[in-house]
């Protein structure tokens, strides 16, 4: 594979990951920064603050994110559609809808382990990677 949008789970995820289903140049979005973000400030021990606030680090230092632009803006649109067209509310995973018209404005497949989030959404390729737990 070549280039491809991770998941936040994904990139949560990477260490413990099969490289199969990873793409070789991978990028990440600014929501999954800005979901990055909230995790040290919600932590409930300063362990897993510390290990949360390391995952937001390793990630700005690892990556440029794509932005949600203009183009990200119009690809919501179809997500949101999309979404309530198969009956889902595109508010209850805001986030997921946002990343998906990312990846939709940049012409790249989404790599996650939660495929279900972004189901049903039309122009969206998804990868799904398995979880190094199941």
């Amino acid at each position: 594979m070549s280039a491809g949008l991770l998941d936040t789970n994904t990139l949560i995820l990477l260490g413990r990951l099969e490289t199969a289903n990873l793409p070789t140049e991978p990028h990440i979005s600014t929501i999954t920064l800005a979901e990055l973000s909230v995790g040290p400030l919600v932590a409930s021990s300063e362990s897993e603050r510390a290990r949360r606030q390391a995952h937001l680090q390793q990630a700005e230092a690892d990556f440029t994110p794509l932005p949600f632009d203009a183009a990200a803006a119009r690809a919501f649109g179809q997500v949101a559609a999309s979404l309530r067209d198969a009956g889902r509310k595109a508010t209850a995973r805001g986030f997921d809808a946002m990343i998906a018209a990312i990846a939709i404005a940049n012409e790249l497949p989404l790599h996650t382990c939660n495929p279900a989030d972004f189901e049903n959404i039309e122009g969206l390729a998804v990868v799904a990677v398995p979880h190094p737990d199941q």
